[in-house]
């Protein structure tokens, strides 16, 4: 029952939602419907033995599209007719899963003949006692024309919390540009030919991106939900260890993890480096990719908004303030209209970095009161005060400070995970 979808949320292709009541059972959901592009309409009543169980879809991973700059695309020998391994950590735990892929900002049509996931064994081994294909639509092989995306259908997975997985493509063909993400922060493999099962590349290619793949979804018991951290490159991970999963995301979802109460909270990373709220910048902006990345993604309870440092670098006037303010306020009133509780982040020091010039930093104080004060935000999450020089408010803390004075090491990122209430996010 897998649907091709436009950036829009439109369907472009529905397939066939048919899905057997005893396989619901044992899975332990009813009607297992895509969702459309996101929202929170997913939750099913469902009985299994006797026994009521509210489950709903929220996203347990997931990463920003845009369209991949020329100089982060594939790396020969490229992926048609060629098998791409991708790493993904995951938030919450779940046994029924569904996977989106995007070929959004692709122009032409891009064709899969399998794709599979497994346990990760580190590096690009995996498990493959776990090897599992995905199914869209019945079938091993979805093609995914330009400017859409893709939901496959439901499938049995044991998926633990807090873990790594390799989704393992086999591309019968692909051409044109690519949607990704270039701020994977892990390291991609691809082999020559159809590897999709092979426990190890005999002799990969590396590659630090991601290519196509978008969300991966677990169908988990209520109450929970998924949140949304929305942010640029201090979002993405700038400054964290490349396969260590410590940007500020991830270590909020094992501080969610680790709590009861908030045990079925996925986390969705929905950091692009380089972008910008209002114009300018890497990707699609905040503003702009706000409905796509954050209102239709599964289940959205809360969205966290940490940008707006690469606006003020890149203004010439302090006019990007008032800019920066009214975007907030539309993106609160989108979240608001979505039941969505928003979450403002005042913007970090950079003093000394590239952005640093005394408008820049009366920009950045103007928003800076506004986040804090406006009352607008259904909260203030202040990890300016976590991070910043006590003796100098405009600098980072030295031991935070990733070298550049903008991003932050990987004790910053945790330091600002730390800070976080989850009492926020108690369901």
């Amino acid at each position: 029952m897998s649907d091709l979808i436009g950036r829009d949320g439109n369907r472009w292709r529905s397939g066939a939602a048919v899905l057997v009541a005893s396989l619901a059972a044992i899975a332990g959901c009813g009607d297992v419907s895509d969702g459309g592009a996101g929202g929170g309409d997913d939750t099913t009543a469902v009985s299994n033995a006797g026994a009521a169980a509210a489950q709903q879809w929220v996203d347990t991973w997931a990463s920003g599209p845009q369209l991949v700059e020329t100089a982060n695309l594939p790396p020969a020998p490229g992926l048609s007719g060629n098998t791409l391994r991708q790493l993904v950590h995951v938030s919450v735990g779940g046994t029924w899963l569904r996977m989106q892929l995007s070929n959004e900002s692709g122009n032409s049509a891009v064709t899969m003949d399998s794709v599979h996931i497994a346990v990760s064994r580190g590096g690009g081994a995996i498990d493959t006692a776990t090897d599992t294909e995905v199914p869209f639509s019945g079938a091993a092989s979805v093609t995914i024309p330009a400017g859409q995306m893709v939901f496959s259908d439901g499938f049995f997975f044991n998926l633990a919390p807090l873990s790594d997985v390799a989704i393992t493509i086999h591309f019968a063909s692909q051409s044109g540009s690519v949607t990704g993400h270039p701020g994977s922060r892990t390291t991609s493999f691809i082999q020559r030919g159809n590897a999709v099962s092979a426990a190890s590349f005999a002799s990969p290619v590396s590659v630090e991106h991601w290519y196509y793949i978008m969300n991966l979804n677990a169908f988990i018991a209520t109450p929970g939900g998924t949140l949304i951290a929305l942010g640029d490159s201090i979002t993405d991970g700038r400054g964290s260890t490349t396969n260590g999963n410590n940007r500020w995301p991830d270590d909020l979802a094992r501080r969610l993890h680790a709590n009861g109460a908030t045990l079925n909270v996925g986390v969705a990373n929905q950091g692009i480096g380089g972008n910008a709220v209002v114009s300018g910048g890497l990707g699609p902006t905040a503003a702009s990719r706000f409905d796509h990345d954050v209102v239709r993604q599964r289940n959205p309870r809360w969205v966290i908004v940490l940008e707006g440092v690469n606006d003020i670098g890149g203004s010439g006037s302090q006019q990007v303030a008032t800019n920066l303010i009214n975007a907030y306020q539309q993106m609160i009133n989108q979240a608001h209209q979505a039941g969505i509780r928003a979450f403002g982040v005042p913007i970090l020091p950079f003093g000394g970095s590239m952005y640093d010039t005394a408008d820049h930093q009366a920009s950045r104080t103007t928003v800076n009161n506004w986040i804090r004060t406006s009352g607008q935000w259904d909260a203030v999450i202040d990890l300016d005060a976590v991070v910043r020089d006590p003796a100098n408010g405009n600098r980072l803390q030295a031991s935070f400070d990733s070298g550049d004075h903008l991003h932050l090491t990987p004790a910053g990122y945790q330091a600002m995970a730390n800070a976080i209430s989850l009492a926020l996010f108690n369901p």
